[in-house]
């Protein structure tokens, strides 16, 4: 994938899309000041470099009736890379993290009731090879739920988060552009 050094306008069309993937090509030029072409080619560049990687529609898990949602800590006796793996295949299992820390895994598993759940646990989890250890903690309410991930605040230059480098952004007028080599 090409690296892309994003200006200011990279960032508000990707701040744009993260809240309405649905926006029209001519809503988003004309949101961050470009006409219909140009934006097009940053969307397409901006895709091909892999900051967008796919566009998504969020659904509400309780109105589709996934009304159980478990984070479940998994340690195993030893380490099996293959575990890793068989998580992936499995649509209950929404997130899946290899931790530091007393655990090895942490999932994160949505289902319809506590019956499902316990079906997962004793014929999928308790069945993969060098699991030690599960410790599940259910989520009484979701408080905070965010799938837009923390930008710099393209239009002033400051950061919106921790970790932020300003060098990330430059911003050489609406049209300019450079790819930084490798």
């Amino acid at each position: 994938m090409p690296e892309l050094q994003l200006d200011s306008i990279d960032w508000n069309i990707l701040g744009l899309l993260q809240a309405d993937a649905r926006m029209s090509n001519v809503e988003l030029a004309k949101a961050v000041g470009l006409s219909p072409s140009p934006c097009l080619n940053r969307v397409r560049a901006l895709e091909e470099a892999g900051y967008i990687s796919r566009y998504v529609t969020l659904l509400d898990a309780l109105r589709v009736g996934l009304k159980v949602s478990v984070f479940i800590q998994v340690t195993l006796e030893r380490q099996i890379e293959s575990a890793l793996e068989r998580f992936r295949g499995r649509p209950e299992v929404m997130e899946c993290y290899l931790m530091t820390g007393d655990a090895d895994y942490l999932i994160r598993v949505v289902v319809a009731d506590i019956q499902v759940l316990e079906e997962f646990i004793l014929k999928f989890l308790t069945k993969l090879p060098g699991v030690g250890n599960i410790k599940s903690s259910f989520a009484l309410k979701q408080v905070k739920y965010q799938t837009a991930l923390p930008l710099p605040s393209a239009a002033k230059g400051t950061p919106d988060f921790a970790g932020y480098r300003p060098s990330a952004i430059r911003d050489e007028g609406r049209g300019a552009r450079k790819k930084r080599k490798v």
